[in-house]
């Protein structure tokens, strides 16, 4: 199995200049954990629900709401965001994929074609394929 196969295709994306107001909108209405940052067509980092509640849980915690309005309109993607995040070719065995992300500690993987981004892998996905095997009776070994 590939990691074109089960990725999701369809990926939301954020630019490093987004104020992270943004992606905490995005984290709510699309119930997601994780965006890709894209800068002139090329994947410069992701940010996910960890870096956001990071980057707003020592300052804003004790603040007052206007305070807590600003920073979320002043701070940008790129302040939060991990530069150069680890990616997967869609080429690539899904078992890869797999042994990544356990091995990294992440919930998932951006796909890159060359310099484009062409989709996510995530741990939601890896368990719709453990699913998939399940329902038709696969052994897993």
């Amino acid at each position: 199995m590939k990691v074109k196969d089960w990725m999701t295709e369809e990926v939301i994306t954020l630019s490093p200049a987004d104020p992270i107001r943004r992606a905490a909108e995005l984290m709510d209405e699309k119930r997601l954990r994780r965006f890709p940052v894209i800068e002139k067509g090329r994947l410069v980092g992701i940010v996910t629900d960890r870096d956001f509640r990071n980057a707003t849980a020592s300052s804003v915690v004790l603040t007052e709401k206007r305070y807590h309005d600003f920073l979320l309109d002043s701070i940008r993607v790129e302040s939060i965001m991990t530069p150069n995040p680890r990616a997967i070719s869609p080429e690539a065995d899904l078992a890869e994929a797999a042994r990544i992300i356990l091995e990294m500690k992440v919930g998932g993987l951006p796909v890159v074609s060359g310099e484009k981004l062409v989709g996510i892998i995530t741990e939601t996905d890896l368990i719709k394929v453990l699913i998939d095997l399940l329902s038709r009776g696969k052994e897993l070994s």
